[in-house]
């Protein structure tokens, strides 16, 4: 994801005004063609308005990001390995379970 420069920031400002003036659909046309706005009430930030598209990326790399920290962490501790035997009792998955599993990999 893109960092938002200053004037960036300042350009996707959007009061909350606009909306009450009925401007709503072009408000939204603007998340579509130019990216994200801030909404401001009273000079406040209220919320962010953004393409389900840009939300999606952002909480992929949001979930990715804490999926690496917890990995180096178990990195870290240096823990002995699990044999994958031990893991499928812990958790009562037998071998048949898997056979008759689909699983799709990205």
């Amino acid at each position: 994801m893109d960092a938002l420069r200053t004037v960036d920031i300042l350009n996707s400002i959007v009061p909350i005004s606009r909306f009450n003036k009925g401007e709503a659909n072009k408000i939204f046309s603007e998340v579509k063609s130019k990216g994200t706005r801030i909404v401001v009430k009273n000079n406040v930030p209220e919320c962010v308005l953004m393409s389900p598209e840009e939300y999606q990326k952002m909480y992929d790399e949001y979930e990715n990001a804490v999926l690496y920290a917890e990995a180096q962490k178990r990195a870290a501790e240096d823990a002995a390995p699990v044999p994958h035997n031990a893991v499928m009792a812990q958790f009562g998955i037998t071998d048949a379970d898997i056979d008759d599993a689909d699983v799709e990999l990205d």
